[in-house]
């Protein structure tokens, strides 16, 4: 990406030289949407892992939109396959000093850098329930 963005950053500066200073190339989005039914996705890698977006628009309004955050990949449960996300897989054999105040699962989810507000529910091996913990995210915002 680095090396295309020089390659941009070089025919900018080129048509910045010869006196082209738009940055913008106007459309009409009515007159390009108007009557048509339109889709669009795009996926990248963020530093939290895969990101997705996709779009439905009809008749020149945003009919359906959805984004997919890393979060929520690394957060989901266990996929069609039974096998684990990536939290839950995280914390298979973590030991805790406390399992009152399980502060050794609580920062194995902080180091995901949740971009979710989510509880963490502390289970034994049976499935009863020890406890729930609020996990915020870090800082009190959230940059996907």
């Amino acid at each position: 990406m680095v090396d295309v963005m020089q390659e941009w950053l070089t025919e900018l500066s080129k048509n910045v030289a010869a006196g082209d200073l738009s940055t913008w190339t106007e459309y009409d989005f009515d007159r390009l949407t108007k009557g048509k039914e339109l889709k669009g996705y795009g996926l990248t890698e963020a530093p939290r892992g895969a990101l997705g977006h996709w779009i439905r628009i009809k008749d020149g309004i945003v009919e359906n939109y959805q984004a997919v955050v890393p979060s929520t990949w690394n957060g989901a449960p266990r996929d069609y396959k039974n096998r684990m996300g990536a939290y839950e897989a995280s914390l298979i054999g973590t030991p805790m000093s406390n399992p009152d105040q399980p502060l050794e699962i609580l920062r194995t989810i902080h180091s995901f850098d949740p971009c979710i507000a989510c509880a963490v529910h502390v289970i034994d091996a049976k499935g009863k329930e020890l406890g729930v913990y609020k996990v915020e995210p870090i800082g009190g915002f959230c940059n996907v």
